[in-house]
């Protein structure tokens, strides 16, 4: 993945970076176009030999979207087996678009993390663009409130206009504690977005976390370390 250069999106990033009095915010948006570079072609071929060899269309699993929309009768679906032996519906991904969403992990969060294990089950989709944008506004108002609702209409005009929102799909990234980038002691919230045009082969990342200030004190943290997290699903709200 190559990450695109955007003055307007490193413009709004400073504005994500947020002093409250308990806690900081920092969020990123990052744009990525989903050529492959560097170690991208070893990647994509561990993937693809994954499990006795994958082609690039073969579907894999998702989790259950984080949001609580019902899913639309004409999306894709796989049966899965549950633990009670009963099969239920979950969206899927091709071994292509994994590798995607891997590749952009690796590469915002490089060098101090590799996602090159992570697998499908840590995705999920998201089948309204209009329910993602609300959680993300809804989250950002609640902990930062003014603050936050000066950047929203620049900030999503800005994400529009670089991946076109209405023509992405949109996946989460939500692992668990040992896998999770924001995984230490002293985050409140965070989460994890893909927005993905496959027509211009491009992907939006937009990455936040909510940290305590005195879990940084107390533990000599500095600002640029990440954190745990403890709160990423806006369904539960």
């Amino acid at each position: 993945m190559k990450l695109l250069e955007n003055s307007v999106f490193e413009q709004i990033n400073s504005k994500l970076s947020i002093e409250l009095e308990t806690s900081k915010i920092e969020g990123r948006l990052e744009s990525y176009s989903c050529k492959m570079a560097g170690n991208d072609k070893r990647l994509y071929n561990k993937m693809l030999s994954a499990e006795g060899g994958v082609s690039p269309m073969d579907l894999q699993a998702l989790s259950p979207p984080q949001s609580t929309l019902s899913h639309s009768p004409s999306k894709q679906y796989s049966r899965s087996q549950g633990s009670d032996g009963e099969g239920y519906l979950c969206d899927t991904i091709s071994t292509k678009t994994l590798f995607h969403l891997v590749s952009t992990l690796n590469a915002s969060f490089n060098p101090d993390y590799d996602f090159s294990d992570a697998k499908s089950g840590e995705f999920s989709k998201e089948p309204s663009i209009q329910w993602v944008l609300g959680a993300i506004d809804t989250q950002m108002h609640a902990a930062a409130g003014n603050r936050f609702d000066k950047l929203t209409q620049e900030m999503w005009t800005a994400v529009d206009a670089e991946i076109g929102l209405q023509e992405c799909d949109i996946f989460s990234y939500n692992p668990d504690l040992a896998s999770d980038p924001y995984g230490e002691e002293g985050c409140i919230w965070s989460f994890n977005y893909f927005f993905y045009n496959k027509k211009l082969k491009r992907i939006v990342f937009f990455t936040c976390c909510s940290s305590s200030t005195s879990a940084q004190s107390d533990s000599g943290i500095g600002n640029d370390s990440l954190f745990d997290n403890s709160e990423m699903e806006f369904g539960d709200q």
